[in-house]
């Protein structure tokens, strides 16, 4: 009981703290990764901001190219006779190789003139070899037939994606045509992890591991013009857009959330381990000094209630330091108050009731003037033969009242046979062998009285077996009929009777000899003798007098 307790109150103790220990920490890992979160989204608007800023420098270079571009005139004159004589093959080539030593000098990957309505006239395209604008790459012509341009943003041209703007080239204030310039566009040449997104397809990506199938799939819920919380490569991403080129393609550059916050929180965990540690052990000690100031005095007055029940009886509770705890301290003089007030309740109800059994064994020996006092002094005497045998002070108080509650069954015999002077005859002797078994069917009607009920209804069985009403031989009776059977049949012949003198002491006393082991218990006859002699039952016990009993004298003989 005191180990269940205990561990409830433990419990009680330690887990609301690991809760609240687990909370704290799980609430200040998420505000930690909430705040590098927000960092990272800082860090990504200013390297959107840096990017964008390096992509307006190189705009503004492109511009400045393509307007000297746009004003070579041997190229205005080679495009005029292409216009002239679209058809002429030498007319185009004438075109294509200005495009292709304009293109070279100026270390570009496209190079196309249009009419104003964006069809393209004559072209080059860089084929590498390798990495783009490696060396042993070229410019070579490119097919036109149907190629159609805009004038600026991404291109997809012959498989390749490309970066373009476009000037006009104008003659005599006549636009004549368009000039469109354009660099491979790579992703590999940024710093940053990015994807490139058409129309919500992806288009190219740098993120190692990952394909533009699965990027796709991640991106299907994001809006390209904003920032996006994303799951990507089993981990978490955030997308932010970076630059719009046009024609539905938007470049987003992601930024690996886990692998940002990693080496926090592995930090972070560290010193949470070692603070949970340090926390767990304090909860640890201070719940195990709660759960015992509680559950030690609690243990202790259950145990007593515990006892109290086994016994009938509450017992005192140890004298105990004063708890910390009010209402425990409240509760164990509760439970002192209470125990004392059971116990004089208890003692007081022991007294009415031996009063009351004393009162009905005195009522029974009322009826003859002869057999007064009888039970009482047999209960006497019952008492001192019991602790001179040794037994055990529980045992005393019930042969006490099973020795003044002996001959109640004598209360269904006349009054008739038992004041008969002289002998009994057989018949009415009969009658009167009847008081045990009419004493028993008295007493066990009522609850109280059953420790009782076997020193009424055996205390004439004899030692050999002769005895009534079972002929119960030796330890087959129980030894508070055996001890009250010697009291009783003292008392009987040392009394007087209407049919007869009493015997002395010393005769009485010969007589239970003389009887020992046929009729009585011999130890209990040998410490019977043995308190004789010592004065007991002539000083403390009742003295030893009168004659024999009508019951015990047939026995006794």
């Amino acid at each position: 009981m005191k180990t269940r307790l205990r561990t409830h109150a433990f419990l009680l103790c330690f887990l609301p703290f690991a809760v609240l220990l687990c909370g704290s920490f799980w609430t200040v890992q998420h505000l930690v990764k909430s705040t590098v979160r927000s960092g990272l989204r800082a860090e990504l608007r200013e390297r959107q901001a840096a990017i964008a800023s390096a992509h307006a420098r190189a705009a503004l270079q492109n511009s400045r190219s393509l307007k000297i571009a746009g004003e070579n005139t041997a190229l205005k004159a080679g495009f005029e006779l292409l216009r002239a004589y679209p058809a002429n093959d030498n007319a185009r080539h004438t075109v294509e190789d200005q495009l292709r030593e304009l293109g070279q000098r100026m270390g570009l990957d496209l190079m196309l003139v249009s009419q104003p309505d964006g069809r393209v006239m004559a072209g080059v395209l860089r084929r590498a070899v390798g990495k783009p604008n490696s060396s042993g790459s070229e410019l070579v012509p490119l097919a036109i037939p149907g190629l159609t341009v805009s004038r600026a943003g991404l291109l997809l041209i012959d498989g390749h994606l490309i970066q373009a703007g476009s000037v006009p080239l104008d003659q005599d204030e006549e636009n004549i045509a368009r000039l469109t310039l354009g660099e491979f566009f790579d992703l590999s040449d940024l710093s940053t992890n990015a994807v490139l997104v058409r129309n919500g397809k992806a288009v190219q990506s740098n993120v190692p591991g990952l394909s533009l199938v699965e990027a796709e799939q991640s991106l299907a819920g994001c809006d390209p013009h904003s920032e996006c919380d994303l799951r990507m490569t089993g981990r978490n991403w955030i997308a932010l857009p970076i630059e719009t080129y046009g024609d539905g393609y938007t470049l987003l550059s992601l930024e690996n959330v886990d692998a940002a916050t990693a080496p926090i929180e592995s930090r972070l965990n560290g010193v949470f381990a070692t603070l949970a540690l340090i926390c767990v052990v304090v909860a640890l000690l201070c719940s195990m000094a709660s759960s015992s100031s509680i559950a030690k005095p609690i243990a202790a007055i259950v145990a007593h209630l515990r006892d109290g029940v086994a016994t009938g009886t509450l017992p005192d509770l140890e004298p105990q330091s004063r708890s910390s705890i009010a209402e425990i301290h409240e509760l164990t003089q509760i439970y002192h108050r209470a125990a004392t007030s059971v116990r004089e309740s208890g003692q007081r109800l022991d007294s009415a009731y031996l009063e009351f059994v004393e009162s009905l064994a005195s009522a029974l020996d009322a009826r003859d003037p002869y057999t007064a006092g009888h039970s009482r002094r047999v209960s006497e005497l019952s008492c001192a033969l019991a602790s001179a045998l040794g037994l055990s002070p529980e045992d005393v108080p019930r042969i006490r009242i099973g020795a003044l509650l002996h001959d109640i069954g004598k209360i269904g015999v006349a009054d008739a046979v038992l004041q008969k002077p002289g002998r009994l005859t057989a018949e009415e002797f009969a009658l009167v062998k009847q008081h045990p078994v009419i004493g028993r069917r008295i007493l066990e009607g009522v609850g109280g009285f059953a420790p009782y009920l076997s020193a009424v209804e055996l205390h004439h069985e004899n030692w050999n077996g002769t005895g009534y009403p079972f002929g119960q031989r030796q330890e087959e009776t129980p030894v508070d009929a055996r001890i009250i059977h010697v009291a009783d049949a003292y008392d009987a012949m040392t009394t007087d009777r209407s049919y007869r003198r009493s015997m002395c002491d010393d005769n009485a006393l010969a007589e239970l000899v003389r009887n020992a082991g046929i009729q009585f218990d011999p130890r209990i006859v040998e410490a019977f003798v043995a308190i004789a002699h010592q004065g007991i039952a002539n000083g403390s016990a009742p003295a030893l007098h009168a004659a024999i009993d009508m019951d015990a004298e047939v026995t006794v003989g």
